[in-house]
């Protein structure tokens, strides 16, 4: 067994897509990135690269490279899953809590586990997505930005 931690955080901005979990969720303010900055999948991705050793989504996926430029995080996702099949590695279970004060994404939580699943290839009880505010402290809580935690255990196929 193997286990990873990944961490993402991103600024807040009107005028972009809200993307989290790998779905559309409907929002005043959108996340700002490279990619569709994807927090939660960004945060996965860390944690499953983590848990081998194998560095972290900017090394493989790095933002100076415009190839990823407004990349679907769903395909960061995918490539890093290929990397753990060659290592001989399949999922055990995912652990996310993402922090942010809007908007309440807890509606959506089964979409997003939905989508996790699919692309990981494991079941949607082996997913657990759970939000939280900053109870209006910090960027956090003034709107400014959003973060996502993860840990992910991996197990020798």
């Amino acid at each position: 067994m193997r286990i990873g931690f990944g961490f993402d955080v991103h600024q807040l901005q009107e005028g972009r897509d809200f993307w989290l979990g790998g779905i559309h969720i409907p929002a005043q303010k959108g996340i700002l990135g490279h990619s569709d900055a994807d927090v939660l999948l960004h945060a996965i991705c860390d944690a499953i690269l983590g848990s081998l050793a194998l560095g972290d989504i900017g090394k493989h996926f790095p933002d100076t490279d415009q190839s990823f430029k407004g990349i679907d995080s769903k395909i960061l996702l995918e490539k890093v899953m290929e990397l753990i099949a060659e290592k001989g590695y399949k999922i055990g279970n995912i652990d996310t809590t993402v922090v942010c004060q809007q908007p309440k994404i807890m509606p959506y939580a089964l979409q997003m586990q939905t989508c996790i699943a699919n692309i990981c290839n494991i079941e949607i009880t082996d997913i657990s997505i759970k939000a939280t505010t900053n109870e209006t402290m910090g960027f956090i809580g003034r709107e400014e930005g959003i973060v996502a935690y993860a840990v992910v255990l991996l197990l020798k196929k």
